[in-house]
């Protein structure tokens, strides 16, 4: 394997130069309109015909009910039918929606279809009813990023509709979580936060996302206070009463209404644990809204209060993800690989190439051992599009088109959960390119589940291999440096010996090129930006009557070769 620099005119710093942006010292450069990175899409539109591009394998625990939506690409009108469904499930044969109850653990395989005028195309689904919940990563949409404490009822159910309008919905995504900001005091008949003012009814939004075959998640954390300064799980009183609430030192944006009231409200003295916990009564009340989802927030996390609300979400009778933020300590991976089904493994991401390179190559690796099915090591949310709600003054990622390639194609091998941190109202062509590759997001939701392990990395480049279901392998090729590198590498670098390997660019979903033992491929990767592959076959399961040899080739150190060399 080997790479060498290119001395070219690199393009991209030149298109964010021609794009509209603003300097601010605090957030740096700003598109206040979106870049044109239209010669940056790589991915294709889709084919009329039918693709279903929903996971492969779903959990359910016993006698829980099951939300599963079918999404497929093509032309509408589209129906959907399946075989071999488990007693007590049904199916909506326009909406492509999975619903009912199953009460008997097992493995049920079930073969789902979608028809449109144009054809028709079947995908398996394995249905696990079991202990497990979230057998592939989650994917969805989260508020904090684009709204921050702003989120509303308005805000959130717009989203929903644009993740469905803008097609979305059709490739997988799924969750819409409210992040910190919806809460109010405690009360009703579990003395559970209730919502504030600006969300009118957490019952109504869960259904009407359910109807829309999308699910919600809600935010939460076990301190006193959450970090925006709502009420958290826990209480210094048996009221579950929180003075600044009751006073209202805060407004619901989490600003301060009274600056110079010696009495105000600092959030930091009440991010602390309380005498009282109302752990289970916020949990019955979540899953009486139809909430599917948690993100539960504090730091450091640990084990004693991971395990309380993990005990009260087994004991409130629906299937939620339970997602720890932020920062989990490594110390306690086994324990929260058995507690929870997510785990933030680092502290906030921002849209700039420091921390998506420090995230994404040099903190996850180590937690490789404890992820999989259920268990999933959380790389933080995508910071594409038009973010930046944590200041409440969004602008467009500062991220460099490829940058934001080797963002999504990172968090894809490293089956981190993806949610989408921008607002999907304003979604731009080339994050929409992003979003809505189907071969990218088979390889995040790969059923089995394994992530991608780095084979070289230094301080130019980085390979990392992912092996896939079927025995193929996804290879991702990225370069570290300010200059084009060109890499190389052979099938048998991973290992790979059959007689042709056939190596698919997954971004531009075209076959590039027919490898042979021996055989080399290289290509020019930009600065900072990827190359992604799948090659096929996989090592065959049959006996070889005869083999060649394989001797693996030691990884030369990089060297740097201009192009005309």
């Amino acid at each position: 394997m080997k790479i060498r620099t290119v001395l070219a005119v690199v393009l991209t710093m030149a298109v964010f130069v021609a794009s509209a942006q603003k300097r601010d010292d605090n957030v740096g450069i700003k598109h206040l309109t979106p870049p044109d990175y239209s010669a940056y899409i790589l991915t294709p539109p889709p084919p009329a015909t039918p693709r279903i591009n929903s996971a492969k394998v779903f959990g359910v625990r016993p006698g829980a009910e099951i939300l599963y939506t079918i999404a497929a690409t093509g032309e509408r009108p589209m129906s959907f039918s399946a075989t071999n469904l488990p007693e007590g499930v049904r199916l909506d044969s326009k909406t492509g929606r999975l619903s009912g109850v199953i009460k008997e653990r097992g493995e049920y395989a079930v073969v789902l279809k979608a028809t449109n005028a144009k054809g028709s195309n079947e995908r398996n689904l394995k249905i696990v009813v079991g202990d497990d919940i979230a057998l592939t990563p989650p994917m969805g949409w989260n508020s904090w990023n684009c709204w921050g404490p702003t989120v509303s009822q308005e805000k959130v159910l717009s989203s929903a509709q644009a993740l469905v309008e803008q097609g979305l919905a059709n490739y997988g995504w799924t969750y819409i979580n409210i992040d910190d900001g919806w809460q109010g005091k405690r009360g009703g008949k579990y003395n559970a936060v209730q919502p504030n003012d600006k969300f009118s009814d957490m019952k109504a939004l869960a259904d009407k996302l359910h109807s829309m075959g999308l699910k919600l998640g809600i935010y939460s954390g076990p301190w006193v206070s959450t970090y925006a300064g709502h009420a958290g799980v826990h209480s210094d009183n048996a009221e579950g009463t929180y003075p600044w609430i009751e006073e209202g030192w805060c407004d619901e944006n989490s600003r301060m209404t009274l600056p110079d009231d010696p009495k105000r409200f600092i959030r930091r003295r009440y991010w602390r644990h309380g005498e009282y916990s109302w752990a289970t009564a916020d949990a019955k009340q979540w899953a009486e809204w139809g909430v599917d989802y948690l993100k539960y927030d504090w730091k450091p996390n640990d084990k004693y209060f991971t395990r309380e609300m993990k005990e009260a979400l087994d004991g409130c009778g629906r299937d939620i993800v339970y997602s720890l933020s932020n920062t989990a300590p490594f110390a306690d991976a086994y324990a929260f690989r058995e507690l929870a089904q997510c785990w933030r493994t680092t502290g906030d991401i921002r849209d700039t190439w420091a921390s998506i390179s420090t995230i994404g190559f040099y903190q996850q690796d180590r937690w490789a051992a404890f992820h999989g099915p259920g268990h999933w090591g959380d790389a933080d949310m995508l910071v594409v599009g038009m973010v930046g709600g944590w200041r409440s003054n969004p602008y467009y990622s500062r991220l460099t088109p490829d940058e934001q390639y080797t963002h999504i194609t990172l968090w894809a091998l490293l089956a981190s959960p993806m949610l989408i941190g921008c607002d999907l109202a304003k979604l731009d062509d080339f994050t929409r390119s992003l979003l809505c590759n189907f071969e990218v997001n088979d390889i995040l939701q790969d059923p089995l589940g394994m992530r991608a392990m780095p084979f070289y990395k230094d301080a130019q480049h980085a390979i990392y291999v992912k092996i896939l279901e079927n025995n193929d392998l996804a290879v991702g090729l990225f370069n570290l440096t300010e200059e084009p590198l060109v890499i190389e590498f052979e099938p048998r670098d991973f290992g790979l010996w059959e007689n042709a390997i056939t190596v698919r660019d997954v971004w531009r979903q075209q076959v590039v090129t027919h490898l042979y033992p021996g055989s080399a491929h290289e290509t020019e990767v930009a600065p900072h930006g990827c190359v992604l592959y799948r090659l096929s076959p996989g090592n065959s399961d049959n006996r070889q009557l005869s083999q060649t040899h394989y001797f693996p080739r030691p990884h030369a150190a990089p060297q740097k070769v201009s192009k005309a060399e």
